[in-house]
């Protein structure tokens, strides 16, 4: 029997609400945020007939509790070994976010690193967010690679250096620019989500994923969607829209994608 090239994978959760990734080989079986209930993250997994139990390690991206929420109680009751960088790992500490956590359960995933985790090699690298030291992560594994770049409020060209020509993206679409500007935010918010340390809008996120798509692209995944301030066909029709003014084939070389806040998407193969 022949080993399984490359991996699979399941956005279990992205949108303002709550955020979750799933990805595993034939030797690991990792998570990315749990910014939903533990109960939650268990309801997602069984939606792809995955079982929490079987998770070998949870990454995270960053402290807002969109990506959080559940890390906690998954950490302590199934003994699951959680990964970030220092920084994160001190404000998470000084904040109490996850309530207590066994110290041999801690690891250290620094920014700009790395690391191995049986048959995958994982790269984190630095995004553009108000948060302490916030990182996403590329998945590389059999010349396969899936990047996930959400809570960014802009794209540098150290980033695109990092995740150009992924086989797949998940890309951020968070908010149209009229709706958010039109809609009931305090204005001090909406400063925040616009700002570079914020979220790319529709426009933005359709600009950054022509700069980085190659010719192994082949599906752009739009997530972290506000609920009060985008809509799923509008941010659709953006990036399709703005990758086909540019020549690049949506119906043929190249797939768009929705995800949900609420239901895991199915499990691809990369």
């Amino acid at each position: 029997m022949t080993e399984q090239n490359g991996f699979k994978y399941s956005i279990l959760a992205s949108g303002s609400t709550g955020n979750s990734f799933y990805l595993e080989t034939p030797k690991k079986k990792i998570l990315v945020d749990a910014g939903l209930s533990g109960k939650k993250i268990e309801s997602l997994l069984s939606e792809i007939d995955r079982d929490i139990h079987d998770i070998d390690a949870l990454l995270i991206t960053h402290e807002h509790s969109d990506h959080i929420k559940g890390i906690g109680v998954l950490a302590r009751k199934y003994g699951i070994d959680l990964y970030a960088n220092e920084d994160t790992w001190s404000e998470l500490d000084s904040k109490n976010a996850l309530g207590k956590i066994p110290v041999e359960q801690k690891h250290l995933f620094e920014m700009g690193k790395t690391m191995t985790f049986g048959d995958i090699d994982i790269e984190s690298f630095g995004v553009s967010h108000d948060a302490i030291a916030p990182q996403f992560y590329r998945f590389m594994k059999d010349n396969k690679s899936f990047v996930m770049l959400t809570d960014t409020g802009y794209v540098s060209d150290r980033m695109r250096g990092t995740i150009e020509n992924a086989d797949a993206y998940l890309m951020e679409s968070n908010h149209d620019i009229e709706i958010l500007r039109m809609g009931a935010y305090p204005w001090r918010t909406k400063q925040r989500i616009l700002s570079d340390q914020g979220h790319l809008s529709n426009e933005d996120g359709a600009e950054a994923a022509f700069s980085i798509h190659g010719n192994k692209t082949k599906r752009i995944f739009l997530g972290h969607l506000s609920l009060n301030n985008n809509i799923k066909e509008l941010a659709h029709l953006t990036m399709d829209g703005y990758l086909q003014q540019h020549d690049v084939d949506t119906k043929k070389d190249l797939k768009i994608l929705d995800t949900s806040h609420e239901h895991a998407s199915q499990l691809y193969d990369i």
